[in-house]
Parts: structure tokens; sequence; C-alpha cells
């Protein structure tokens, strides 16, 4: 029995629809032009199941061991699973299972080990990779420096197992988010002159998305202001 209030779920979820589309026109792009992912972390497998009840179709998840189990949960549905967190080399064959796109690859290992999980079980196609940018001067935070965005872009590009969509970072809560945002537009730049179909850009959250939109943010993860107060330890 599911125990989410599909109602106040619908008009949250509404709400945000509404925000992202006039973000969109504000600044003269089309009104479907950014994907939304709704990120269902600390949250049981019922929400995503009233999730794509009102038209959901992509889901994020930060922590591996929750996500694989949610995803078992919910199998038959039509969702895309995109995994946000910070991933350890070791889960990268296991993330592939189920992911159908990475949003946080951030050093060479982990493109190797992404890469050989996909030669080892072809059968589970090419996977979606964001490469992210740390946006920060503190080398302990998830993401590349920006140094070493041409050599990881590079390494992303030639990896034969996985489709390099582009770039994705959090904004520092202690900033300005119009900043850091301009900073992941010209990281996007950059990354583009190497590969230049890399073109999608992973910015925002519930906090600070129509700020990554005027940036041009292409994909945007969003928890809180759509599925209210997590209902699992976490």
């Amino acid at each position: 029995m599911s125990h989410v209030d599909e109602v106040a779920l619908a008009e949250r979820l509404t709400s945000v629809r509404q925000k992202i589309a006039d973000a969109l026109t504000s600044n003269g792009r089309p009104g479907d032009d950014a994907t939304l992912i709704v990120v269902t972390k600390f949250h049981a497998a019922d929400l995503v199941r009233a999730l794509v009840d009102c038209g959901v179709r992509d889901v994020g998840e930060n922590k591996h061991q929750e996500a694989a189990a949610k995803q078992a949960e919910c199998a038959e549905l039509d969702v895309r699973w995109h995994f946000i967190g910070q991933l350890q080399s070791n889960k990268a064959a296991a993330v592939r299972k189920y992911a159908d796109a990475v949003h946080s690859v951030d050093r060479p290992s982990l493109v190797t080990a992404l890469e050989r999980a996909g030669e080892n079980a072809p059968e589970t196609g090419a996977l979606e990779c964001f490469l992210q940018i740390n946006l920060t001067e503190d080398p302990s935070r998830g993401g590349v420096a920006w140094a070493d965005i041409p050599t990881m872009a590079e390494m992303m590009l030639e990896a034969r197992t996985l489709t390099f969509a582009g770039v994705m970072a959090v904004a520092p809560l202690d900033g300005d988010p119009r900043e850091a945002f301009e900073q992941v537009a010209r990281a996007s730049e950059l990354v583009r002159s190497i590969a230049p179909e890399a073109r999608a850009i992973s910015a925002g959250m519930s906090h600070d998305f129509e700020a990554a939109i005027a940036a041009g943010a292409t994909h945007l993860r969003i928890g809180t202001q759509i599925t209210g107060k997590r209902t699992l330890p976490g």
C-alpha cells in the first residue's frame, strides 16, 4: 500500500514544471528544452511509482545500494535511472546493470572501470556519462579540476561503451549560484571544443535550478521541491 500523498505530489510537480517552463521562456528557450530528473533518494519505491503515474520518466539516485534495490522493485516501470552521486570504481559494474546515465564521472579510474564493465556486459548497451566539474578549490569535493578537463574529456570521448553527454556540476552552497553556473557554461564550451556532441549540462537543484537554466542547463536534478520530506532513514 502506498503512503504517498499523490495529490500533494502532483501539485508540487506541476508547480516545479511551471517554474521550469517560465525560466526557459524568460531565457529565450523552448518550454520543453530541459530534462527534469526527480531525485528520489531517501524515498521508498512507491514514490517512484506515483511519479510515473504523474508522467515522470527520469529519476535520480545517489547511493548505489538504495538505487539498486529501488530499481529492482520498479523494474517493470518505464523509467530512466540517473546515478548522480559519487561513485567508487569498484561499484562501476554493479551500477551499469541498472543505470541509464551516470552524472558523476570525475577521474580516469572510473572511466576505465565503467568502460571495462561495458565491455564485459555488452548487453547493457552504451552508458550515458557526464563529466563532473569541481567548482571549488577543495580537491576533496567531487569533480575534476579545470586543468584536468581536456584530458578527461578526451578519455571519455574515446571510450567505446560510453556516450559522452556533457558536463555536470553542483553549485557551492556558500556562493552565488549564477557565478557557479557561468563557470559550468565555460566548462561546457571547453568540452565541446574537444567533443562537439557532448552538449548537455547537468546542473541545478531545488534551490537554484532557475539560475542553472539561465546558464544553459539541459538536465535539472530536483528533489525536495517535488518529493517533500524523506521517508527513509539516511
